[in-house]
């Protein structure tokens, strides 16, 4: 995951599933319906950022509780690490 604070009130998702992680178009499609939808519950939590996710290995329906807590981690680590940039730079 990588992230760009912004000047402007927006928070915004990329997503890179590529062919290698996952052959079928299935599964890709699945992976990023997971992904928006733990963005779009998350959201209200992050301050204005760019957001990019990369997956990196494939998951399926089995791992969606381990997929949910690593990305409200990554979420929070976020969050941590731009109040403390705020802090600095204020």
């Amino acid at each position: 995951m990588r992230y760009r604070p912004k000047e402007v009130n927006i928070t915004r998702l990329g997503l890179i599933v590529s062919k290698k992680t996952a052959k079928l178009a299935v599964q890709r499609n699945y992976m990023r319906r997971v992904l928006r939808e733990l963005f779009r519950l998350n959201q209200h939590r992050l301050p204005p950022v760019d957001l990019v996710v990369q997956i990196q290995n494939a998951f399926e329906k089995p791992d969606f509780m381990v997929i949910q807590q690593e990305f409200e981690h990554l979420v929070q680590q976020i969050v941590t690490k731009t109040s403390i940039n705020k802090s600095i730079h204020s």
